[in-house]
């Protein structure tokens, strides 16, 4: 029963040695025969001014892209806090009120059965953190 542990740990033991080996790369080793390691890319002949302003311009798309997924994101937040408010709101009818987010501007539009509900919506929009201005086009229809 030792021997069975003692190899297997053994084993154990090379094989953690050769992820170690692997992953860090000593220098030198490779798992590839020296007739087939990947061949080395040189870099002469590149326009090193050309390559580093190509590298700031995406650099600056990638910001704006970013910049603009952070704002969609801070968006859908807020007009899930809205929307949530409502739900939790046994006054509001939520699946007659739509909410859209522009910014920190908030539009709120459908149709709702009373005057009281109508005021309740805008007010629960208007007291969430983040909206700065609210667009009233909800339509009171008290059938």
């Amino acid at each position: 029963m030792h021997v069975i542990r003692f190899i297997v740990l053994s084993l154990v033991i090379v094989l953690i040695g050769f992820v170690a080996l692997n992953y860090f790369g000593a220098p030198g080793w490779s798992p590839f025969p020296r007739d087939m390691r990947p061949a080395t890319v040189g870099t002469s002949g590149v326009d090193v001014d050309k390559a580093r302003a190509r590298g700031a311009e995406v650099g600056e798309k990638v910001a704006i892209a970013a910049a603009k997924v952070k704002e969609s994101a801070a968006e859908a937040a807020l007009t899930s806090k809205i929307k949530a408010k409502m739900v939790l709101d046994d006054s509001i009818k939520a699946r007659a009120i739509d909410v859209t987010t522009d910014g920190t501007t908030v539009t709120l539009s459908g149709t709702v059965g009373s005057a009281g509900e109508h005021e309740r919506a805008v007010r629960l929009a208007r007291e969430t953190a983040g909206v700065s201005h609210v667009v009233d086009r909800i339509r009171v229809d008290a059938r």
